[in-house]
């Protein structure tokens, strides 16, 4: 049985961790250093940094604190939010993230994800999705959930997989911060549609969630969240309890 990873998200913007709901009204949180450390040091099995006002700043990425980061936790980190050329690439795994995630960049140039893939492997690039309903459809969305690029969701992460994405994150912006849930609907055409892992992030609220998602969908490799973690309503370790009592195998 494959074990299901637990991840925490850390959204950075001005070099602090914020969360907001549906992708709006940001929030000051923490310092993401030291939520970084807390969580490495309380099971997680990964991380996950997001600058999430890079791409519509149209500025590079926080690499300082990246790298302090990098210094301070042992696991992997997946770092994106304004990655828009190789170079970005190669400068935010310089400063010691494992893996890159690209959206907004791949969308403008969908080539930087073959061009990543054959520089650095496809276990390196993954393409993480902004996901929302409009018209009875799946749409996806580009700079932080603020532009409808009019894209159909299923067909573009399937494309960027061919094109060498070794690993998707499926952003949901209607469940979002609302903590309802995982957007399951979703998720199942994602994971039907293609043979990476898949990491669902978007609308945790409790614990039972992440058990809702590893039984409906058994393919899923991965549940990421921010808020339930940020603000202390699930703790890493006694989530990850919970789902070995439900007989969700899971690294303790």
């Amino acid at each position: 049985m494959i074990t299901k990873r637990i991840i925490p998200c850390l959204d950075v913007k001005d070099g602090r961790v914020v969360k907001g709901t549906n992708f709006k009204g940001l929030s000051d949180v923490s310092s993401p250093v030291e939520l970084a450390k807390l969580y490495s040091d309380s099971g997680a099995d990964e991380l996950v940094f997001y600058d999430i006002t890079a791409s519509s700043e149209g500025r590079a990425i926080f690499t300082d604190i990246l790298a302090e980061a990098a210094r301070n936790v042992f696991i992997p980190l997946t770092v994106g939010g304004g990655i828009n050329t190789v170079a970005d690439f190669d400068r935010v795994l310089k400063c010691g993230a494992d893996k890159v995630s690209v959206n907004s960049g791949a969308i403008r140039n969908p080539s930087l994800i073959e061009e990543a893939a054959k520089l650095y492997g496809d276990q390196c690039v993954v393409i993480s999705a902004d996901i929302k309903r409009v018209d009875g459809g799946f749409r996806v969305f580009a700079k932080g959930g603020r532009e409808d690029t009019g894209m159909e969701a299923i067909s573009w992460i399937k494309r960027c997989v061919d094109m060498g994405a070794g690993e998707v994150v499926v952003n949901s912006i209607d469940t979002d911060g609302v903590k309802g849930g995982f957007d399951i609907e979703l998720l199942k055409l994602v994971t039907e549609a293609v043979r990476v892992p898949v990491i669902a992030s978007g609308g945790a609220g409790c614990c039972e969630h992440f058990v809702e998602l590893f039984r409906e969908i058994p393919d899923i490799d991965a549940g990421l969240a921010a808020s339930i973690f940020h603000f202390g309503t699930v703790k890493i370790d006694e989530l990850k309890a919970h789902l070995r009592a439900n007989g969700i195998n899971v690294r303790i």
